[in-house]
């Protein structure tokens, strides 16, 4: 992938940091991981974290969830370089596994995870379907699917508002509705399937986001990245201040069970 194609530069990497925590490269911090992983022991496991990004929170899932082994896989070369040096510099790269890999099936074999992790990157993945197939194939029996993803409200055509958000954002989202979500698990055999809305969360979360990238700290954002950049950004946390009021941008907690 050229560096004109990448969502996810180092300077994006470094400005995402700043604003969301070293490491992440979605809202929340350890916080939220804590929420998306309640109930979960990963001691002594083997955890798949899909879309691993810049590796802030594989390395957490073994430093502070003592996970045995954490294998992190991004389709980007920039991010997984940092999710790499994260994990040496957070002391776990014995356990913190990287590996870069190309979008499809996951490059696993059956039954070999634990945990399958994903912390608000399956929304680039559009084929839910194919997505829940997959994470249930290398799962072993009883293993836990826990997620969290950026949805929307119902499947279909975006509203104005939507399309003028996904344009801004100038990302590969692949966005659906909790019912798709909830009939691609079924369907792929899952159990105990629960998605809970985390709307009114980040809906709250989002503004103050907003309040940081235009308020005193604007110029240190700047100096990471450049003035004409963090312009896209607000512009980009403006629109999305839209969708979050209607709901139709709707953030879940994504669980279920392999049989």
């Amino acid at each position: 992938m050229d560096a004109e194609e990448l969502h996810y530069g180092e300077p994006i990497i470094t400005f995402l940091g700043a604003l969301w925590g070293e490491g992440f490269l979605s809202p929340g911090g350890p916080h939220e991981v804590a929420r998306v992983l309640d109930g979960i022991d990963l001691r002594g496991l083997r955890v798949l974290d899909i879309g691993c990004g810049s590796g802030g929170i594989t390395a957490l899932l073994a430093y502070g969830y003592g996970a045995a082994e954490v294998v992190g896989i991004d389709v980007e070369g920039p991010v997984c370089a940092a999710a790499e040096a994260f994990a040496r510099a957070k002391g776990v790269a014995e356990r913190v596994r990287i590996r870069q890999v190309e979008p499809g099936p996951l490059p696993f074999p059956d039954a070999v995870f634990d945990v399958v992790f994903s912390k608000d990157s399956i929304v680039h993945i559009s084929d839910k379907e194919a997505l829940a197939a997959e994470v249930f194939r290398v799962l072993r029996p009883g293993g836990i699917f826990a997620a969290s993803d950026w949805l929307t409200s119902r499947d279909g055509d975006p509203s104005p508002e939507m399309r003028h958000y996904l344009a801004c954002e100038d990302l590969d989202f692949g966005m659906a509705s909790p019912a798709r979500y909830r009939a691609a698990l079924v369907a792929a055999g899952f159990a105990e399937v629960d998605l809970r809305n985390r709307n009114p969360w980040y809906r709250e979360e989002s503004a103050r986001e907003l309040a940081r990238l235009t308020g005193p700290e604007r110029a240190a954002f700047e100096r990471l990245t450049s003035a004409d950049e963090i312009a896209r950004q607000i512009r980009t946390w403006e629109a999305m201040q839209v969708v979050l009021a209607t709901g139709e941008h709707c953030p879940h907690h994504i669980r279920a069970a392999k049989p």
